[in-house]
C-alpha cells in the first residue's frame, strides 16, 4: 500500500463520515464540493473533510482508492457512497437519511426535509 493510500484508508477508517473534496467544508473551492459540504453542513453532520487541493498525492490518491474518477468524494463508516450527483440524488430521495439513520449517523432530520421541500 503506498503513503497516501494508507493515509487515505486511515481517514476513511477514522471517522463516520468523511468527504474528500476541493477546498474545506468553510471554505469549497469548486461548486461540486460546496453542493455537498452544503448539505451535510446544513444537516448539521459532524464530518471530516480532506482537502484534495492540498495534496497532489491525495487528490490522485482518492480517485484510485475508491476507482471513481472525480472529486467530491463522501464516505460513510468507511464505504464509499459517492460523488455530488449521486449525494444530490440520495438526499432529494431520502436515501442518504436512511444511510445515516442505518449508521448512526446524527443529522437534522427538520434541514433534510427543508432541503427536500425547497427542491422537490
Amino acid at each position: 500500500m503506498t503513503d497516501a493510500n494508507t493515509r487515505i484508508d486511515e481517514t476513511v477508517k477514522g471517522s463516520d463520515v468523511v468527504l474528500f473534496m476541493k477546498g474545506t467544508k468553510e471554505m469549497p473551492q469548486c461548486g461540486f464540493s460546496s453542493r455537498v459540504a452544503g448539505v451535510l453542513n446544513y444537516m448539521g453532520v459532524d464530518y471530516s473533510d480532506v482537502n484534495c487541493l492540498a495534496d497532489e498525492e491525495i487528490r490522485q490518491g482518492i480517485k484510485d482508492y475508491s476507482d471513481w474518477p472525480t472529486i467530491p468524494q463522501l464516505y460513510i463508516k468507511g464505504e464509499f457512497v459517492g460523488g455530488c450527483d449521486i449525494i444530490t440524488e440520495m438526499t432529494m430521495s431520502g436515501e442518504l437519511d436512511t444511510m445515516f439513520d442505518d449508521n448512526g449517523v446524527s443529522y437534522d432530520k427538520d434541514a433534510a426535509n427543508k432541503i427536500r421541500e425547497a427542491n422537490g
